[in-house]
């Protein structure tokens, strides 16, 4: 992979003469700004990156960032009053006409700022310009991943220790959290999903007090971060026999994954192993009760712009980290599925994440 990520965005950001990358305070903090800055840590609120046409990077922060800040990449340009922020912005952005802003996550009093104190910039979109460029990996953040990947993968195999008749979702959603930061993780990806019984049915499940019991289906949807970038996986396990037709919609379940997964590869359309998914269980008894898409993009947010769904116009390419998450959903009953981490390579896939597929009756 040619160039800094800084050169590789403005190369993507076509018709733009600058990208300006920007965090507000909380909530509003863009992940985009670590990823090009390739800081290790630090808040950075009231912060700014600027990628100029020639892919040089200007970091504006304040001083409470300044020590973090030199531990990552670009020209740090440390401002004390708003005469500073101001000037530094001036010169970053001399010269330029056409700005780019991640306008999914910049807020209106931050692009009105730079409009305000640069004259004569029109704004531009720059989102998909940093979707595709953060959407394909280098080594350092396919390593981070491997990490992230290996942490929640121990967890899952542990997963049929924690599992014991009368403890409750909250119980062991947070055992798993506690597990994952003993690994080493350095947070939640999100919010730990585990739904046990008829609440398995429900795709985006709070963990509540609901208690396990014998027959009960035991869904977990979890991951962690390591070096900011996140793992994304989900194991279905029983306790005691479930009913049969959970049993049958399990293997019709790990029959669709490896099949979405078989469609894995550089240069392939994004649709393709969705719809390669989704045949495998339309053929069945379970036929619409796959009610999301098969995957999505994973990196620093665990949602990504890559989108693997029946309708998806994207292409595959090789460094794209994706989910494999097929499921079946009956209401009242319960659910299944089955999710990897999952690297694209150019002759296929690499899944990175790893435990046991088979059914598994604790």
């Amino acid at each position: 992979m040619k160039g800094t990520r800084a050169q590789r965005l403005i190369g993507n950001a076509e018709g733009m003469d600058a990208v300006v990358i920007m965090n507000d305070g909380e909530p509003f903090l863009d992940s985009s700004f670590w990823y090009i800055t390739e800081q290790p840590g630090g808040c950075f609120e009231s912060c700014m990156a600027v990628v100029g046409p020639d892919g040089t990077l200007s970091v504006i922060v304040n001083p409470l960032e300044e020590e973090s800040a030199k531990e990552g990449v670009g020209n740090v340009l440390v401002y004390h009053n708003k005469e500073e922020r101001d000037n530094y912005l001036k010169e970053a952005l001399k010269g330029c006409s056409k700005v780019g802003f991640n306008v999914h996550s910049a807020t209106y009093s931050m692009v009105e700022y730079v409009k305000r104190t640069v004259e004569g910039i029109e704004v531009v979109n720059a989102s998909d310009a940093i979707d595709n460029t953060v959407s394909i990996k280098d080594q350092k953040e396919i390593e981070a991943t491997r990490k992230a990947c290996r942490i929640s993968s121990q967890v899952a195999k542990e997963l049929p220790e924690m599992l014991t008749e009368g403890s409750s979702e909250k119980e062991i959603a947070a055992r798993m959290d506690n597990r994952m930061r003993e690994l080493g993780g350095t947070g939640n990806a999100f919010d730990t999903i585990a739904a046990f019984g008829a609440n398995s049915s429900q795709c985006h499940h709070m963990p509540c007090d609901y208690r396990l019991r014998k027959g009960d289906t035991a869904l977990f949807d979890f991951g962690t971060k390591y070096d900011r970038y996140c793992s994304d996986m989900t194991r279905t396990l029983f306790l005691g026999r479930p009913p049969e037709i959970l049993e049958r919609a399990y293997e019709v379940v790990r029959e669709a994954q490896l099949a979405g997964i078989a469609e894995y590869r550089d240069g392939a359309n994004a649709n393709a192993a969705d719809l390669a998914a989704r045949k495998i269980i339309d053929e069945t008894e379970f036929k619409g009760l796959f009610i999301h898409s098969f995957g999505h993009g994973i990196g620093m947010d665990v949602h990504q712009a890559i989108s693997v769904s029946p309708r998806s116009p994207q292409i595959l390419h090789e460094g794209n980290i994706v989910s494999a998450e097929p499921g079946i959903y009956i209401p009242g009953v319960g659910g299944i599925r089955i999710e990897d981490t999952v690297l694209v390579t150019k002759g296929g896939c690499e899944i990175l994440t790893d435990f046991d597929h088979s059914l598994t009756v604790v």
